[in-house]
């Protein structure tokens, strides 16, 4: 297909941007780093803790700059942007370490900037500028509709919608939908009901009862100041491919405003912050799709295979630094970790590269380095072994966030438990294939797998002193993300 003048115009702008931000990056030394990851992988914590640990002192030994001491320290700095939000770190390690609580999950975009001092190899001593950008992965998931028009991003919603579990959950939104002409006058409320209705189908496949990760538009899920705009408020038809909407129609009408919520939404969203990514951490809460069952499994495969497919990729050289920037590290962290006894950690990681393995394929190819780890950005629970009848059970414990429940019992937010969460087959085809039950076809208590909220740990405190946030595997990631740029 012949690239339109508006997708060259864009381009041009990319690459403007991209020559001017090489010209600082030349004289100060600087790697953008996105984080990003589908509601409740913990970007927030992640973010907090990597900040804390390079600017307060951290446990790192597989981070070699820092293990070796060639980092003389961290500094946060003013960041460069002066339309995005601050990343509001100092709030959220005071609501980690003081409040025992886990800091609001991401709605919007924000930045900060974290500068390291530090040693080359060869003894000069040099400074590296990180640009923090964190964003909702469901933003990623909007990426692919540039390419899309209405009536195929209608006819993908819909196919997806009669499937497995979504099916009940739409079948309000599809009632609606069944009373609706296309070609018919254009109608607000109507279109009003089509949007509310499609909203809370997304919203109820974002339930931890079914957990689906594939459910774009983004921006429906979290409006922020677009709520109640035209730009916000259309829904899939049930119309023909490659049909021709009448003027004044309905049909019109929501054409209209997708393509108003391209150019609004996500248009600004890829010029301005994702196109200009170097580095790129994308989060993964596997377990939520472990409790829900196989088909939210399923859809988190899809989801990241479509986040993968969103990255410009490939071998980062003086020339596409000049022209098209792009993202030459990718590390696809599956989160928490800690909700698992360590001898499931490699089977996690392993159900993680099963689920990206072919959209990693292809961005290796291109150039790209890709890593896969199980991590605990800040580690909430200590393991032991639990004796049950003459079986000892390799078990975690942790106190469960207030409200939890487990066998009948409502946890206080104060006691510490022991629980079996359950094994991870070494064979991740066992889990693809479906050979498991979770809370979207089973009561809780029959589910195969049991993951608690805990509370994050009640950490021993000295005067004047922060302490260290514990984690599992974090350094791996710092070495795997900017130990290069520090050698």
């Amino acid at each position: 297909m012949a690239p339109r003048f508006s997708d060259i115009i864009e381009e041009a702008r990319l690459s403007a941007r991209a020559l001017l931000d090489y010209g600082d990056s030349f004289f100060n030394p600087t790697v953008r780093l996105g984080v990003t990851g589908l509601s409740r992988a913990g970007k927030t914590v992640f973010i907090t803790a990597l900040i804390h640990g390079l600017t307060r002192g951290g446990r790192f030994p597989v981070f070699e700059p820092y293990a070796s001491g060639r980092i003389a320290r961290g500094r946060l700095e003013p960041q460069p942007d002066d339309a995005v939000p601050r990343f509001a770190y100092e709030n959220h390690v005071r609501t980690l370490i003081e409040e025992r609580r886990w800091p609001n999950s991401t709605t919007d975009i924000s930045e900060l900037r974290l500068v390291i001092d530090y040693q080359r190899q060869n003894g000069a001593d040099r400074t590296l500028t990180i640009d923090i950008v964190d964003y909702p992965g469901e933003w990623l998931l909007d990426l692919p509709l540039l390419n899309k028009s209405f009536e195929q991003w209608s006819a993908e919603s819909l196919a997806l919608s009669r499937e497995g579990p979504r099916a009940k959950l739409a079948a309000p939104w599809h009632a609606h939908l069944a009373t609706l002409v296309p070609e018919a006058r254009e109608d607000e409320q109507a279109t009003l009901a089509a949007a509310k209705l499609f909203t809370d189908y997304l919203r109820a496949c974002r339930d931890e009862r079914f957990a689906m990760s594939l459910l774009p538009p983004g921006r429906f899920l979290m409006p922020g100041n677009l709520a109640g705009t035209p730009a916000l408020t259309f829904a899939p038809l049930d119309v023909a491919v490659d049909g021709t909407a009448p003027d004044g129609s309905l049909w019109a009408m929501m054409r209209r405003r997708y393509e108003a919520y391209k150019d609004i939404v996500v248009r600004p969203f890829f010029r301005d912050h994702f196109a200009r990514l170097d580095r790129q951490v994308v989060l993964v809460d596997a377990l939520a799709a472990f409790n829900a069952g196989p088909e939210a499994l399923h859809d988190l495969e899809a989801a990241l295979a479509g986040i993968l497919d969103c990255f410009r990729v490939g071998r980062s050289t003086i020339l596409s630094s000049l022209f098209r920037p792009r993202i030459d590290r990718i590390l696809f962290a599956a989160t928490k970790a800690d909700h698992l006894h360590h001898a499931s950690h490699d089977h996690l990681e392993a159900v993680l590269r099963r689920a990206v393995a072919k959209a990693a394929d292809r961005a290796e190819y291109a150039g790209a380095v890709i890593d896969v780890v199980a991590l605990a950005a800040v580690r909430a629970t200590r393991e032991a072994m639990v004796a049950r009848g003459r079986e000892k059970l390799p078990s975690i414990l942790g106190t469960p966030a207030p409200g939890e429940t487990a066998n009948g019992d409502t946890f206080d937010g104060e006691t510490e438990v022991a629980t079996f969460p359950g094994d991870l087959p070494a064979d991740p085809e066992a889990l693809f294939k479906g050979g498991f039950r979770g809370l979207s076809s089973t009561p809780h208590e029959a589910a195969d797998f049991r993951f608690l909220r805990f509370r994050p740990p009640l950490l021993e405190r000295r005067p004047k002193e922060e302490p260290a946030l514990p984690h599992i595997r974090l350094d791996r990631a710092l070495q795997f993300l900017i130990g290069d740029r520090l050698q």
